[in-house]
């Protein structure tokens, strides 16, 4: 009779501790889903802030600037020309790495480096290159080509925002930094050989 109940109390022992394990474990397993889908609550913030971020103004000017300045700075550090391709029709830019001479045509495939499209938040108004050429209802695709020695012509690139307030990208031909200025800019003219001083 000893020996039974002993038997009887060490199998009830076994069965509370197996339950408190499983229910240990049923607690653990259950933190680690909340931890789950808090994780992938989390990433989808961020991705759908992400997503949300690159329709704004600010990101695509600043998108179309970085394009511009990479192509300048590669030209400079390199013997190769590039090109962005600007066309107000399609409301896109295209970075070209030029290896043709053919420098205003159609570029190949493998010359292509990227195609961004802007949307109704950042629109190309015009472009008025500093040798007062550029866009018109005749002219909407045009190529800013940069060198060794910086760009063949300087320009602005006007922009609108969702307001309609115009930004300008200057593109200055002495200088390879490209910034981003609020209003209608003009370009500045370049000189000739006698008004400069040196």
């Amino acid at each position: 009779m000893t020996l039974t109940c002993s038997v009887q109390m060490q199998n009830s022992d076994l069965g509370l501790a197996s339950v408190h394990r499983n229910s240990a474990l049923t607690i653990v397993e259950l933190m680690a889903a909340v931890l789950m889908v808090l994780l992938f609550v989390a990433l989808a913030n961020i991705s759908l802030f992400g997503f949300m971020r690159r329709y704004t103004f600010k990101f695509q000017a600043r998108e179309l600037v970085s394009t511009m300045q990479r192509a300048v700075n590669a030209a400079s550090e390199s013997n190769r020309r590039y090109s962005v391709i600007i066309n107000v029709a399609e409301q896109s830019y295209t970075l070209r790495q030029i290896t043709t001479l053919e420098l205003y045509e159609e570029p190949m495939e493998e010359e292509i480096i990227l195609t961004n499209f802007l949307n109704d938040n950042c629109r190309l108004e015009y472009i008025q290159f500093d040798d007062w050429s550029g866009t018109d209802e005749d002219i909407f695709r045009v190529h800013f080509i940069a060198g060794h020695a910086g760009w063949q012509y300087g320009g602005s690139i006007v922009l609108l925002d969702e307001d309609d307030e115009p930004y300008s990208i200057i593109v200055n031909r002495m200088n390879r930094v490209i910034k981003l200025e609020k209003g209608e800019i003009m370009p500045l003219e370049p000189r000739s050989k006698d008004e400069v001083p040196y």
